[in-house]
Protein backbone atom coordinates (compact mmCIF):
# COMPACT_ATOMS: atom_id res chain seq x y z
CA UNK A 1 0.00 0.00 0.00
CA UNK A 2 1.57 3.48 -1.05
CA UNK A 3 2.28 5.87 1.82
CA UNK A 4 2.10 9.74 1.22
CA UNK A 5 3.80 11.11 3.79
CA UNK A 6 4.07 15.45 4.12
CA UNK A 7 6.10 17.43 6.23
CA UNK A 8 7.12 20.97 6.78
CA UNK A 9 3.60 22.89 7.91
CA UNK A 10 3.41 25.12 10.77
CA UNK A 11 2.07 28.39 12.33
CA UNK A 12 3.59 31.44 9.80
CA UNK A 13 3.35 34.72 9.33
CA UNK A 14 1.91 36.43 6.42
CA UNK A 15 4.94 37.11 3.99
CA UNK A 16 6.66 33.70 5.25
CA UNK A 17 8.39 31.56 2.92
CA UNK A 18 8.10 27.61 4.19
CA UNK A 19 9.03 24.23 2.23
CA UNK A 20 6.53 21.76 2.18
CA UNK A 21 7.91 17.86 1.44
CA UNK A 22 6.04 14.55 0.81
CA UNK A 23 7.94 11.52 0.59
CA UNK A 24 6.63 8.34 -1.19
CA UNK A 25 7.02 4.76 -0.94
CA UNK A 26 5.55 3.93 -4.22
CA UNK A 27 7.47 2.91 -7.14
CA UNK A 28 5.86 4.08 -9.74
CA UNK A 29 6.83 7.05 -8.81
CA UNK A 30 8.86 7.60 -11.40
CA UNK A 31 6.06 7.35 -14.02
CA UNK A 32 3.54 9.70 -12.11
CA UNK A 33 3.29 13.11 -12.66
CA UNK A 34 2.75 14.72 -8.87
CA UNK A 35 0.69 17.37 -7.33
CA UNK A 36 -0.08 19.31 -4.35
CA UNK A 37 -3.40 20.12 -3.15
CA UNK A 38 -5.02 21.74 0.03
CA UNK A 39 -8.51 21.85 2.01
CA UNK A 40 -8.78 24.64 3.46
CA UNK A 41 -11.75 25.00 6.26
CA UNK A 42 -15.06 24.61 4.64
CA UNK A 43 -13.54 24.27 1.29
CA UNK A 44 -13.08 21.45 -1.60
CA UNK A 45 -10.21 20.08 -1.67
CA UNK A 46 -8.36 22.02 -5.09
CA UNK A 47 -4.80 21.09 -6.51
CA UNK A 48 -2.55 23.95 -6.25
CA UNK A 49 0.28 23.09 -8.69
CA UNK A 50 1.60 19.62 -10.34
CA UNK A 51 4.65 18.48 -12.16
CA UNK A 52 4.80 16.25 -14.73
CA UNK A 53 7.77 13.12 -14.86
CA UNK A 54 9.51 15.67 -17.23
CA UNK A 55 9.59 18.58 -14.58
CA UNK A 56 6.60 20.76 -16.27
CA UNK A 57 4.77 22.42 -13.70
CA UNK A 58 1.40 24.12 -13.68
CA UNK A 59 -0.45 26.46 -11.01
CA UNK A 60 -3.57 27.59 -10.06
CA UNK A 61 -3.88 30.85 -10.62
CA UNK A 62 -3.68 31.46 -6.77
CA UNK A 63 -0.12 30.59 -6.35
CA UNK A 64 0.88 31.29 -9.40
CA UNK A 65 3.87 32.98 -9.39
CA UNK A 66 4.28 32.48 -4.79
CA UNK A 67 5.10 28.91 -4.80
CA UNK A 68 7.41 26.62 -6.76
CA UNK A 69 6.90 22.62 -7.27
CA UNK A 70 9.77 20.50 -7.60
CA UNK A 71 10.61 16.75 -7.45
CA UNK A 72 13.33 14.77 -6.68
CA UNK A 73 12.76 10.85 -8.40
CA UNK A 74 15.69 9.55 -6.90
CA UNK A 75 14.19 9.95 -3.22
CA UNK A 76 10.89 9.69 -4.39
CA UNK A 77 9.62 13.14 -2.94
CA UNK A 78 8.17 16.50 -4.08
CA UNK A 79 8.56 19.74 -2.60
CA UNK A 80 6.97 23.10 -2.38
CA UNK A 81 8.18 25.93 -1.88
CA UNK A 82 5.54 28.84 -0.57
CA UNK A 83 6.73 32.69 -0.89
CA UNK A 84 4.78 35.59 0.14
CA UNK A 85 1.87 33.28 2.20
CA UNK A 86 -1.36 34.92 2.92
CA UNK A 87 -3.65 34.12 5.37
CA UNK A 88 -5.62 32.73 2.65
CA UNK A 89 -3.41 30.03 1.95
CA UNK A 90 -4.13 28.77 5.08
CA UNK A 91 -5.07 24.53 4.71
CA UNK A 92 -3.92 21.35 5.06
CA UNK A 93 -1.98 20.37 2.37
CA UNK A 94 -1.69 16.78 0.75
CA UNK A 95 0.73 15.51 -1.99
CA UNK A 96 -0.56 12.33 -4.58
CA UNK A 97 -0.35 11.76 -8.25
CA UNK A 98 -1.26 14.68 -10.47
CA UNK A 99 -4.03 14.01 -13.25
CA UNK A 100 -6.01 13.06 -10.47
CA UNK A 101 -5.08 11.95 -7.23
CA UNK A 102 -4.55 8.15 -7.10
CA UNK A 103 -3.45 7.20 -3.99
CA UNK A 104 -5.01 6.77 -0.55
CA UNK A 105 -3.90 10.30 1.08
CA UNK A 106 -1.74 11.18 3.69
CA UNK A 107 -2.27 12.95 6.41
CA UNK A 108 -0.88 15.99 5.19
CA UNK A 109 0.62 18.93 6.46
CA UNK A 110 -1.39 22.10 7.97
CA UNK A 111 0.18 25.35 7.05
CA UNK A 112 -1.42 28.26 9.41
CA UNK A 113 -0.60 32.03 7.61
CA UNK A 114 -1.24 34.14 10.66
CA UNK A 115 -1.57 37.58 8.98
Amino acid sequence: QVQLVESGGGLVQAGGSPRLSCAATESTFLIRSMAWYRQAPGKEREQVANIGTGGRTNYADSVKGRFTISRDNAKKAVSLQMNSLKPEDTAIYHCNTGARPLWNWGQGTQVTVSS
